[in-house]
């Protein structure tokens, strides 16, 4: 039976955290410390002579130092020496004196503290005859080590062969020898030395399977690299033996070659790059298999053989055919269907014509991307979209040059290849979403793809080869223009999408979205009928937008409404109507325009133009006593404040005419407001409505509530022309307004009108302002 000698102490130490190391009793340790703490209970300990407590952390990828990720049985250890490092590091030489079990952590100062019980476990005799035989187990294992570990010292070999003692030998080995700091934690927990011992003795064993394992799996790699060397030295050898002999087929024997040759040879590829991939097969065949080169080869080989340099699809030129597949996808849209149709009839009688490209431009929702796939439908060609949103590289365009790793083609040449065929039609959609950065310009590398006159000839870097693009049908959609590079812009033909109307929205909604929502949630005319009633109360007080898109999930929403009703019974058929959309929606979500319901002084009806439509925007105009100052409120940007005091000096200059005080500018202090001031407002034409609210504010004449009104105004009072009239109308017509005002050049603008708010609404042209006041302004009772 084995005797021991226990002695345990109670100490207070300061912790000192080691990451990754475990210090050992009896055995030295360097280590090098950056926390502040750390190094501050260090000098102070050292400066006392007294003891640290080192102690491992349990993860080393935690940052801060907790009590929760140090262990709880550390060494207590004699600083020997301090030397301080250039970089404010600190090195300890420190000296383990015995294991110390953590009762307690507790900081003070940010400075980390422990009470430990210290503890040495000594036995006597070595051990005996256990001890001596755990000792040979431990010297055999670190005899059976050396064969996988590097080069190790005689001096630490020597000094292993002569420990005696099991728990000493154990804390050296485990110093020393293991390499996991988890795997020298273990050790260091056991107090007991023979138990030390045989702990130590399982960890080496399974260390031991662990590295004759790696090694094998070593030898093996090793073995495979050398064949691989092997071949490739016997088939450089076989060149040359074939080059002496005058055999001049490089390509002979090698099955992949012959592949790819194959499949040149039946590509039906244009002169040039049939020469160039050829040299690249050549090439291929003397580079080694392995190598990285030869990847990049195949790679470059298997992206050019995916390209239709000579492949064709068969065009439908067939002017009725394509106008019924464009009436069947789309309501309206007159303009770019009429473009579409004029080129296949062009296509027809000059079948080389070389293709133009189309930009549409229009606010969100109108149908830009859906109708460019209704023109590759009517034109029978392959359909590819290339999204352009937020491409801000112009290798994204042109591709990265094959000696990059994992280079690739650009997008033009993928939509080649996605599509298969020389002659797609390719939708650049978002195209005035490009940015750019430090990488390059995408936009500046559209401009050789959207050239008609270069484009046969575009190069992408990836391929390095001229690739036809001038059979491709181009077709660009942009939300504005404003931000697109007027170089580009000048090489596409501009086909503006307007506002839809209501009728226009109606149509969309009977023939196009009310089938699908119902095909999708899985109901018939039958089981819901929506009236046009219910459909112009959903365009007119739940949405309000420029396109459809908004309506359409509008429509789902009554879809699923109708299908729970009818699942749950309440309802056999659903019918929606004018009176119960509110059943279905809720309550409106859009306050209805209208007009004023008497004639006011200062209030006028003007009209603007937003991205959602048309809109009635009344200028409130208020004069007071003051000292000629102008106020002009209702996030106005600067054209219409220019407009403001344009319209006061025509009023000053007019005053006579307009029997209005001619110090007006002196005596009275003028406010402008333009109500909803959260949204922002510019242009120049709202310039007749500020002067109509200054003459009827100044010479107290009221305005007829009746009449709305547009156009810029000169200083001199000339009205001059205005846009979006289609829409500032359609705002006129649904707030109530019976006569509108126009400037006399918008005249020719009357034919785009809708035909509903072109028969209920008066038209009066008007070439200056004084006959919009004649007009507007009430007369003055006498």
């Amino acid at each position: 039976m084995q005797r021991y000698t226990e002695k345990a102490e109670k100490m207070s130490l300061p912790v000192v955290p080691l990451r990754g190391i475990v210090a050992f009793p009896s055995i030295p340790i360097s280590f090098e410390l950056s926390n502040a703490a750390a190094i501050a209970s260090c000098e102070r300990a050292d400066k006392n002579d007294s003891l640290i407590l080192l102690v491992s952390e349990r993860e080393m990828s935690e940052e801060t130092i907790t009590p929760d990720n140090l262990y709880k049985i550390g060494c207590a250890a004699k600083i020997k020496q301090l030397v301080k490092l250039p970089e404010g590091n600190l090195r300890v030489f420190a000296e383990g004196t015995c294991r110390a079990t953590v009762t307690d952590y507790s900081f003070n100062n940010d400075v980390l503290n422990s009470e430990v019980i210290g503890k040495t476990i000594n036995i006597e005799g070595d051990g005996g005859v256990k001890g001596e035989a755990l000792v040979l187990e431990i010297n055999n294992l670190f005899d059976e080590f050396l064969k996988y570990l590097p080069k190790v010292s005689n001096d630490l070999i020597t000094l292993i062969r002569s420990i005696k003692n099991p728990g000493l030998l154990s804390d050296f080995v485990a110093c020393n020898v293991l390499v996991s700091y988890t795997d020298k934690q273990q050790v260091l927990e056991e107090f007991e030395p023979l138990r030390r011992a045989e702990l130590l003795s399982l960890i080496m064993e399974r260390e031991r399977n662990i590295l004759s394992t790696e090694m094998k799996i070593h030898k093996k790699v090793r073995s495979q690299i050398e064949a691989n060397q092997r071949e490739y030295y016997l088939k450089e050898q076989l060149k040359a033996i074939k080059n002496e002999l005058g055999y001049n087929d490089d390509f002979e024997g090698d099955e992949e070659i012959d592949e790819y040759c194959d499949k040149i040879a039946k590509a039906n590829l244009p002169e040039e790059v049939q020469s160039k991939l050829l040299k690249e097969v050549k090439k291929l065949s003397k580079t080694p298999y392995n190598a990285t080169e030869s990847t990049v080869i195949r790679n470059y080989l298997d992206v050019c053989l995916e390209i239709p340099w000579g492949k064709v699809s068969k065009e439908r030129i067939d002017v009725e055919a394509a106008r019924k597949i464009l009436d069947r996808d789309h309501d309206g849209l007159e303009k770019v269907k009429e473009r579409i149709l004029e080129y296949i009839a062009v296509k027809q009688l000059n079948p080389d014509l070389k293709n133009q490209i189309i930009c549409l431009v229009g606010p969100p929702g109108t149908g830009k991307t859906s109708v460019a796939a209704s023109v590759a439908k009517a034109l029978k060609r392959k359909y590819v979209r290339v999204s352009l949103g937020g491409v801000r590289d112009e290798a994204d365009i042109r591709g990265h040059r094959k000696t990059y790793v994992a280079s690739m083609p650009g997008r033009i040449a993928n939509a080649l290849k996605q599509a298969g065929v020389r002659n797609p039609l390719i939708l650049l959609d978002e195209i005035d979403k490009l940015s750019h950065d430090s990488h390059g310009d995408p936009a500046s590398a559209l401009l050789e793809v959207l050239d008609s006159e270069q484009n046969k000839a575009f190069r992408d870097h990836f391929l390095e080869l001229p690739l036809d693009l001038s059979d491709c049908l181009f077709i660009a959609t942009a939300n504005t223009l404003e931000t697109i590079p007027r170089p580009l812009i000048d090489r596409m033909e501009i086909i503006e999408l307007k506002i839809y109307t209501r009728h226009e929205k109606l149509s969309i909604a009977k023939h196009h979205l009310i089938p699908k929502q119902m095909k999708r949630h899985g109901l018939d005319r039958k089981l819901l009928k929506i009236t046009d009633g219910a459909i112009f109360e959903i365009i007119d007080f739940y949405t309000r937008e420029a396109g459809v898109r908004n309506l359409e999930r509008e429509l789902a929403s009554v879809c699923r409404k109708a299908a729970k009703l009818i699942i749950e019974g309440k309802e056999t058929v659903c019918k929606v109507t004018e009176n119960n959309v509110k059943d279905y929606l809720g309550p409106r979500k859009e306050l209805p325009e209208h007009i004023s319901e008497r004639d006011e002084v200062g209030i006028v009806n003007g009209l603007a133009y937003t991205e959602t439509g048309g809109d009635l925007l009344r200028v409130e105009a208020v004069a007071m006593p003051g000292s000629g100052k102008i106020e002009l409120t209702g996030s106005l940007g600067d054209v219409m404040k220019e407009s403001a005091h344009a319209a006061v000096t025509y009023i000053r200059s007019h005053s006579g005419e307009l029997l209005i005080d001619p110090d007006f500018y002196k005596t009275k202090d003028i406010h402008l407001h333009f109500p909803e001031g959260a949204i922002p407002k510019d242009g120049p034409s709202a310039g007749v409505t500020i002067v109509t609210a200054l003459a009827s504010e100044l010479s107290g004449r009221p305005v007829r509530r009746d009449i709305a009104m547009t156009g810029e105004v000169t200083l001199r009072g000339n009205v001059l022309a205005i846009g979006g009239l289609k829409e500032k109308t359609m705002a006129a017509y649904k707030a109530g307004v019976k006569t509108v005002l126009i400037p006399a050049a918008n005249e020719r603008d009357l034919s785009e009108i809708d035909p509903v708010v072109r028969d209920a609404l008066e038209f009066v042209p008007c070439k200056h302002v004084s006959e919009v006041l004649e007009r507007a302004l009430i007369p003055k009772e006498v």
